[in-house]
């Protein structure tokens, strides 16, 4: 019998080598991560390659699985480590190598397997490593199966059975970037800077671009897991300050960074302007629903307003649900209101066909992009920003709070601005119009600025986020209103960065 994993271990030691290691908070909402051989080990991974098969045959999954793994020092070790779990499982396991987690997700088409297990941690630091699983394509696992995996994982819970096999899928990335560039080239060669951050993004993302005709200028794709410069992450302000400073030296059309997964895909306008995620959003909203009237969209709560108050999208009756933010919620609910696609400003988008098979792919999202530029041949990147109504939105501020409490945090700011509410407290210097609370809580104060607190569900982080369509020092005001609350709570650090 496998013993149960233990919450803490020292490194260095018998105990360590003889036992299983995994610290519980690393379960999260949607994925998994842990820092590894601080919160896991390898009997740990090998604990929850057990757990996933052991899943799969409680749901009545056919016992197929593909796996891979992202370009960090550990990653390979740790897949391995998860293989031998789901071979011990009795799991015919699918192994595509080193790849991007979209790439994987494809791989499950492609084979004709129903799951899926990609060892990644994505943005994170260095460090970190985690698993992206599904057992229902194109979706990920939700709190639901992540609940049940956690339980199956610290209980033990292991059904254990003879019959899995191994097989490595020679060549496979061919297989992934030929489905991606099978179509008619841009009109024109747009000319592009593809920042990878030194991520797994590198190896495939300036190959992409360039077989459908654009003109690539590559930055930092050069595969090194220490990420010498910045995180491969295009939220982070250091990887987008250097695709701005590569856009405006080289005179390139629009600049696009990809995140150490490749899932996500940042951009930058050839003015050099950082455009947030959700504000791309709302331009290939325009750009679909002007094809597509009356298209249905997804965004997360922390994305703009402009959704709603588009006078185009308004006008190509275009709807849109703001649902909970995280990949595998977003996904889910694309599939359920049949969304032609779903943004999160996080930079993660899910396009569904003809587009997409509904999972977010960082390339497919670039072509979108690069292919919105086609069809507006008298306009730049920065055109179509200023084309928008103006608002004024911060970046995703992260306040240091730790896994074991933020939740509880969320729940006192919520009940905090549900009192607020209720007594007629303004916030801001307004009352509020508006409470959101389908995932933390959105403030929303009457002249439409609004204030979005929530629980990172990868980080031990708080997640803040504020926009006002009336002026930035609004938006500076909501953003104190909101901190004052928060600081209300001595649990809550220090941010990442604020405005």
């Amino acid at each position: 019998m496998f013993p149960k994993p233990i919450a803490a271990l020292s490194p260095n030691t018998f105990a360590y080598e003889s036992s299983p290691m995994v610290k519980p908070t690393g379960f999260r909402e949607y994925d998994a991560r842990w820092l590894f051989e601080k919160e896991i080990n390898l009997m740990g991974m090998q604990a929850l390659g057990m757990g996933i098969g052991t899943l799969m045959h409680e749901r009545g999954v056919r016992p197929e699985i593909v796996v891979a793994h992202d370009f960090r020092g550990y990653s390979a070790s740790i897949k391995m480590a998860v293989v031998n779990g789901l071979l011990a499982a009795g799991i015919n396991v699918h192994d595509i190598g080193l790849a991007l987690s979209p790439m994987a997700y494809f791989a499950q088409f492609a084979l004709d397997v129903p799951a899926v297990a990609m060892i990644t941690a994505s943005h994170n630091d260095n460090g970190w490593t985690g698993v992206k699983m599904g057992i229902d394509r194109p979706l990920t696992f939700g709190p639901d199966e992540m609940g049940r995996l956690k339980e199956i994982v610290l209980g033990a819970l292991f059904n254990l059975k003879a019959g899995g096999s191994y097989r490595f899928v020679d060549g496979f990335p061919d297989v992934y970037m030929n489905d991606l560039t099978e179509r008619p080239n841009l009109k024109r060669p747009i000319k592009v800077v593809a920042a990878c951050g030194n991520g797994t993004a590198g190896a495939f993302a300036p190959r992409i671009l360039e077989a459908i005709g654009a003109e690539v200028i590559p930055l930092d794709a050069e595969l090194d897991h220490t990420f010498p410069r910045y995180n491969p992450n295009p939220e982070d302000l250091k990887m987008l300050h250097a695709l701005r400073d590569k856009v405006l030296e080289t005179g390139a059309e629009v600049g696009l960074g990809f995140d150490g997964d490749g899932d996500r895909c940042g951009v930058v306008d050839n003015e050099g302007e950082e455009i947030f995620a959700d504000k791309v959003g709302v331009m290939l909203a325009r750009d679909i629903s002007g094809l597509n009237p009356g298209s249905q969209f997804v965004v997360d709560v922390k994305s703009t307003g402009l959704f709603h108050t588009d006078p185009v999208l308004q006008a190509n009756g275009a709807k849109t649900d703001y649902f909970k933010t995280g990949h595998s919620y977003i996904k889910r609910r694309v599939r359920e209101l049949n969304a032609v696609a779903g943004f999160e400003k996080s930079g993660h988008y899910f396009f569904n066909a003809p587009i997409g098979r509904g999972y977010d792919d960082g390339l497919v999202s670039a072509i979108a992009i690069l292919d919105m530029l086609d069809r507006n041949p008298g306009k730049k990147m920065a055109d179509l920003r200023r084309d928008l109504p103006k608002t004024w939105g911060s970046p995703t501020m992260s306040p240091h709070c730790a896994d074991e409490t933020k939740y509880g945090v969320v729940d006192k700011v919520v009940a905090r601005f549900q009192a607020m509410k209720a007594e007629g407290e303004p916030v801001a210097g307004q009352p509020i119009a508006d409470l959101i609370t389908v995932n933390g809580v959105r403030v929303v104060a009457d002249d439409g600025t609004w204030g979005l607190v929530r629980a990172s569900s990868n980080k031990p982080e708080l997640v803040v986020v504020v926009e006002s369509p009336v002026s930035e020092e609004r938006m500076r005001a909501m953003f104190h209103a909101v901190d004052a609350v928060l600081r209300e709570n001595p649990e809550v650090g220090a941010y990442n960065q604020t405005i």
